[in-house]
């Protein structure tokens, strides 16, 4: 995509997908650095355990409902 052939909406609703995208990504790595501190002892074996794999379900599930409530919460202040 070109953005210089963008109309000043189109730009802006660009702009807003590649924060999303972004803000996606940043969220993922977090995530991924978080649970894996939290869940994964020591150098991980050729599979995860079940209470390592329970573990990282957990933490990934309660991440994303906590980054839901914040992204509602910050939508509803705009």
């Amino acid at each position: 995509m070109d953005p210089s052939a963008l109309s000043s909406a189109e730009m802006q609703r660009f702009l807003n997908q590649e924060k999303e995208k972004a803000m996606v990504n940043e969220m993922v790595a977090k995530l991924t650095s978080e649970c894996w501190d939290k869940c994964i002892s020591g150098a991980p074996g050729s599979k995860f355990s079940s209470s390592e794999s329970a573990c990282l379900s957990n933490c990934a599930q309660r991440f994303m409902d906590m980054s839901l409530i914040i992204m509602k919460r910050f939508r509803s202040m705009h």
